[in-house]
């Protein structure tokens, strides 16, 4: 059972569905393999006895013939930023920490509706605010591949479950790149949808919401699985009304994947290495390697500068400013519990008058349009994820960096700036492994498209993996 546990969510669901294995025992495998692996801490709160109570209704099911949705009997974590019935939501800080929501998120409402079965809350840094998984509340959540470099963050803790084969699947939120820098950390995939094709309602101001919720899997078929369950239409989010709209009038073509990497013949693909931010050669060396694949493969690549590192000081307002909204009216009588950077983030957050926000919504806008114009004469464009491997664990989350050696600014605008630039204009974005350091540590490559491109994201990241793992 053991092994099972290693299978993709959607083998494990055939052979639950097929009565070769029982819910109940792949829910107590897992449950025994994250006791297991505690050291590695990606869970806040473990759901043991419910999980098992759903796993027996879940075997009954089978038994009886019932129809069975995608993800029967497959057990899945959820991020502690995201609201789950019942089970508490601690939000990664003290303030939360007693905290239970009455009303499941809707990302986890059609999970469960899939057959998927919640075996934990995994750990995420207080609000989601900082680059490293950790606050005080549990401590330091660890990378499988090495325990002295960063696991990533802010979906640190779902990155970790699913490298460690704590469940095949995991659900994250992405901020500024929170599901797909971990992920990048990890070796796994995971993606950030066109803003409205998950529904996410938790934004208090869902109109100028840059926060995602999102699928991460350990493979790309995975993850297109687990994509489809939660993305759809809620009338509660204006931005999947627009969507709704769109969908009605435009079709995006796929790749055909059927002909493997000949379908990119012809794709219009933009190379952006560097987006003026140093760049690790290790890392450049392992995209230029895909890009160079892709063009040998008959895509038009073309080499493009974007400064993204321009909208760090504008991303932060926004980060800040939202930061401080929700933690001001807690912050003197939780202050000597909440993470320092925490505090220091709200400090500032509380410094930024409205004419700033204003401005950053401007620069958000900007944005957008920079990335329209791009996409006016491509279809996708290709970057790293981060600019480094994982950072050193116990890296400084306000203070500078250092890429292969030497200075390289602040830890946004230098490690991450591809992946902010997306959640601030909307555009969908996912990440998935493309080759390990000469030390092991796994490398992200970065894929954005149009908006409402997912599948073909989809469809080539899929195209990509088959190739790499030929060339393994």
């Amino acid at each position: 059972m053991t092994d099972d546990l290693n299978l993709p969510a959607r083998a494990l669901a055939a052979l639950i569905r097929e009565r070769q294995v029982s819910p109940v025992e792949v829910v107590q495998a897992a449950l025994d393999r994250i006791d297991a692996m505690r050291h590695l801490n990606a869970f806040i709160t473990v759901t043991a006895q419910a999980a098992l109570a759903a796993a027996r209704q879940a075997e009954q099911a089978v038994l009886r013939g019932e129809p069975l949705g995608p993800l029967h009997g497959v057990p899945w974590s959820a991020k502690d930023l995201i609201l789950t019935a019942g089970v508490r939501t601690t939000m990664g800080s003290a303030i939360y920490e007693d905290f239970v929501p009455k009303k499941d998120a809707v990302a986890v409402a059609r999970t469960k509706a899939a057959g998927g079965i919640l075996i934990g809350k995994t750990t995420t840094p207080e609000f989601g605010a900082k680059q490293s998984t950790d606050a005080p509340l549990f401590g330091r959540t660890l990378n499988p591949h090495d325990p002295s470099v960063t696991c990533g963050a802010s979906s640190g803790g779902a990155a970790v479950a699913v490298a460690a084969g704590l469940g095949a699947l995991a659900l994250g939120t992405d901020g500024g790149g929170s599901i797909r820098i971990p992920a990048a950390c990890c070796g796994i995939s995971g993606l950030k949808g066109t803003l409205g094709t998950v529904a996410y309602l938790q934004p208090a101001d869902r109109f100028a919401a840059h926060s995602y919720v999102g699928p991460m899997a350990r493979d790309i078929a995975d993850l297109r699985l687990f994509h489809s369950v939660l993305q759809g239409f809620d009338r509660q989010d204006p931005w999947g009304q627009a969507g709704l709209l769109h969908r009605e009038h435009t079709a995006l073509a796929g790749l055909d994947t059927g002909r493997g990497l000949d379908a990119v013949r012809g794709l219009r693909v933009a190379y952006l290495p560097s987006a003026g931010n140093p760049v690790d050669p290790q890392v450049r060396a392992a995209t230029d390697a895909v890009a160079v694949r892709l063009q040998d493969a008959g895509a038009v690549v073309q080499t493009v500068s974007l400064d993204f590192v321009a909208f760090e000081r504008y991303f932060l307002i926004l980060l800040e400013s939202l930061t401080a909204a929700r933690v001001l009216p807690h912050l003197e009588a939780y202050r000597a519990r909440l993470d320092p950077a925490l505090v220091a983030l709200v400090e500032r957050g509380r410094q930024h008058s409205a004419i700033d926000l204003h401005r950053a919504q401007a620069a958000r806008t900007r944005c957008f349009e920079l990335l329209q114009d791009v996409f006016a004469h491509h279809d996708v464009l290709l970057s790293p994820t981060v600019s480094a491997p994982p950072l050193p664990i116990a890296v400084d989350p306000n203070g500078p960096i250092e890429i292969a050696g030497k200075p390289a600014g602040t830890i946004r605008g230098a490690w991450y700036p591809y992946t902010y630039a997306m959640n601030l204009s909307g555009h969908p974005a996912l990440s998935m492994p493309c080759g390990q350091t000469a030390g092991g540590l796994p490398i992200g490559l970065q894929l954005a498209g149009p908006w409402y491109s997912d599948e073909r994201l989809l469809d080539l990241a899929s195209l990509l993996e088959d190739e790499l793992r030929s060339n393994m």
